[in-house]
């Protein structure tokens, strides 16, 4: 049977399945029942951006078994007939997974995942744009051993790929202890074939939330996942039918096939691959991955893929601080003369001492770099790297900052001989190939003597950190003359560009104005530049006419004008990965926030993916807006609107959160006391009429400010 052929009988094998499971569950359900997957605002999201259509019901379903028909065609035996009817399967695949989850109270037990939710979606844009996750490998069906298939996954795992397991190849993970999970980055989708629409849906629903796809434009959607989502498959054991017309799905789509089965090739789109030993690279090589490898001599893995590991105690050997024992970490700026690089010194005993597992010790971990080009404003930004760094490292768990951190080594870690000074030798590495243009020379100090923990707290640490409190109390957006731009997520929403301040971090909570320009510095033509604070129009709004320059140049004229402290007029674009969403609520005079993890609906009606689905991909949504966590308490939070006395509502952990600061700002600039207090959550109420009246008991400000309309 030819490749066509073969393609085009699955295609209609997953129609006929679908068409089966449907008349049945419509039998017993009624055609009225509803469907979705859960927690999305994108319906079933594959039908949706391919034809503009939300199904609701299991009748709705009918008519995607329609579009099904269409994509197979007359079965006509060329390249573009088959990847239609590729296409074709992906939607009967989804329909197919939509009725699961209709008509199944948990279609998905562990270790399968299933479908993706928008905000794990959402939380993967960061780390994808920054090129933490430089691509995504689909892994379907059954290596020849476990052996291998642990092998191949691995090493996606070490390259810091988010990796997804399709079929019997999840048995084998298994067997072979593979670490497994959404915090590790290797996802079990499911056993059956359908569940590759989970993966597929995720590439979709990157164009929707991202790339303000507009639903129902097909040729837009292959367009975004063919250049911006960095996806492939590897297709291994027998090839059924089914299994083969899904890959042309795929191929269709802009994914690269890998196989280890004899096929006829079709270059860069559909490869054979016989020797597993090569498998890796040549689905990388594929589609045009490149990985940039630091080599560490520690005797665990270390990447990006490891940063969500969690060390449960009884598989702890050792920790640090935690409110258990003292620990801190700091990075300092030193003269040349001063560091001796590569220096890596331990004060006080090493982790093969402690007798009674799990153990406890002090940790004071200090990082000394010079460079020619080194600024102490920079401390901070290569301070916080230490988070990521420490938690990359296979068997280590990093929580926490400056003097509040908690660290943790696993027992599999110490066996297979990890010892504190890896720690120095992951900090040295990363710091000199990270931030290469300022760090000249770097020298590593870790210590577990109690009292030279707390000696060199009280000399170094301590004293920087009041002092860098005090220079960023001192940063507001009038003391400087220049902000920057952050291009960073053009990679997957091309008209978004954020503008960052001293008192306005990225939308995604990750870039400060610090980390924009130690970012400009360390890479002069990279994502972050300068904007210089010129042309005033309007200080209270935030207009700036070389603002407005930079955006129109950066978005190629699909954005003219931004307000920086604005939400009603021309408020800035987001992207997709904002921590917040801001909207109004009329009826309260007022605004909702909620954040990413919360799940359940708000004042608005509406859940955040729901808000996030009409403010994300580079568009502008006057009266919502998204954010990072900390805008909450600035002083230019929605200034041009009364600032934050207009909050009204917000999550419960949300308001826990800022509580502090936001009461500070709310004291000092409206002297209003514990304003938080005066905001409603969830826990008091999520309708307006709830909210009204909680808002009207407290005496909220907003209520007597004139209308926000």
């Amino acid at each position: 049977m030819s490749l066509f052929k073969t393609i085009f009988t699955g295609s209609n094998q997953a129609l006929q399945a679908a068409k089966e499971f449907l008349n049945k569950v419509i039998e017993e359900k009624g055609r009225d029942h509803k469907v979705a997957f859960p927690d999305t605002a994108y319906s079933l999201p594959i039908i949706y951006a391919a034809t503009g259509q939300k199904m609701n019901t299991l009748g709705d379903l009918e008519g995607a078994l329609e579009v099904v028909k269409s994509l197979i065609g007359e079965e006509k035996e060329n390249l573009e007939n088959a990847l239609n009817a590729g296409l074709g399967t992906a939607v009967a695949s989804e329909v197919i997974e939509a009725i699961k989850y209709a008509t199944i109270d948990t279609p998905y037990s562990e270790p399968c995942a299933g479908h993706i939710t928008d905000s794990v979606i959402r939380s993967l844009g960061v780390p994808l744009v920054t090129g933490d996750i430089p691509g995504v490998a689909v892994v379907l069906g059954e290596c020849p051993d476990s052996e291998i298939a642990a092998k191949i996954i691995k090493d996606y795992q070490s390259k810091g790929l988010l990796t997804f397991l399709v079929g019997k190849v999840i048995d084998q993970a298994i067997e072979a202890d593979v670490k497994m999970g959404l915090d590790l980055r290797v996802i079990p989708l499911g056993y059956d074939v359908t569940a590759v629409i989970h993966v597929v849906s995720v590439a979709v629903r990157a164009a929707l939330i991202f790339g303000a796809l507009e639903p129902g434009d097909l040729e837009g959607l292959l367009d975004y996942t063919l250049n911006r989502v960095p996806a492939f498959v590897n297709a291994f054991g027998p090839l059924s039918e089914l299994v083969v017309s899904a890959g042309a799905g795929a191929i269709a789509l802009g994914f690269p096939v890998i196989t280890d089965q004899d096929v006829f090739e079709v270059p860069t789109r559909l490869l054979t691959q016989k020797d597993y030993d090569k498998f890796v690279a040549t689905s990388l090589e594929a589609r045009g991955i490149k990985i940039k490898i630091t080599e560490i001599p520690i005797p665990v893995a270390f990447a990006a893929a490891f940063e969500g590991e969690r060390i449960r105690k009884g598989d702890m050997f050792v920790e640090f601080g935690g409110g258990k024992t003292e620990s801190w970490e700091l990075v300092m700026k030193r003269e040349i003369s001063e560091v001796e690089d590569h220096k890596i010194e331990i004060i006080g005993p090493d982790i093969d001492t402690i007798t009674e597992v799990p153990g406890r010790l002090p940790l004071a971990v200090l990082v000394e770099v010079a460079g020619k080009n080194m600024q102490e404003d920079f401390e901070p930004v290569l301070e916080r790297r230490i988070h990521y760094f420490m938690n990359y490292i296979e068997g280590v768990m990093h929580v926490g900052q400056r003097d509040i951190t908690w660290i943790r080594i696993g027992k599999e870690a110490y066996e297979k001989g990890f010892r504190l000074n890896h720690i120095g030798e992951v900090l040295y590495a990363k710091m000199m190939d990270e931030f290469d243009s300022v760090v000249d020379k770097c020298q590593v100090t870790i210590i577990t003597d109690p009292e030279k923990v707390s000696e060199l707290r009280v000399k170094y640490a301590t004293p920087r950190y009041n002092a860098r409190d005090e220079r960023l109390a001192a940063l507001t957006d009038e003391s400087v003359d220049t902000f920057y731009s952050c291009n960073l997520c053009q990679s997957f929403a091309p008209a978004h560009v954020c503008i960052v301040t001293p008192e306005r971090l990225g939308l995604c909570g990750a870039v400060s104005w610090l980390d924009a320009k130690a970012t400009k510095e360390l890479d002069p033509t990279g994502p972050c530049q300068p904007v210089p604070k010129e042309g005033v129009e309007d200080e209270v709004k935030g207009i700036w006419r070389a603002v407005n320059e930079t955006v129109a140049q950066i978005s190629q004229g699909a954005v003219e004008r931004v307000t920086l402290y604005s939400i009603m007029e021309d408020p800035m674009t987001s992207c997709g990965c904002f921590e917040c969403i801001c909207g109004i609520m009329p009826e309260a005079n007022g605004f909702v926030i909620v954040n990413r993890e919360y799940g359940g609906i708000t004042p608005l009606g509406m859940t955040f993916g729901e808000l996030a689905s009409m403010t994300g991909g580079g568009v502008q949504t006057p009266g919502f807006m998204g954010h990072g966590r900390q805008f909450i308490s600035s002083k230019k939070f929605i200034a041009a609107e009364d600032g934050t006395r207009r909050i009204v509502w917000m999550p419960k952990e949300l308001k826990d959160y800022v509580r502090e600061k936001l009461d500070a700002t709310a004291k000092e600039l409206y002297g209003i006391e514990n304003f938080t207090d005066m905001i409603c959550d969830e826990t008091i109420s999520t309708d307006s009429e709830g909210v009204l009246a909680f808002l009207e008991e407290k005496g909220h400000p907003a209520l007597e400010l004139e209308p926000v309309m």
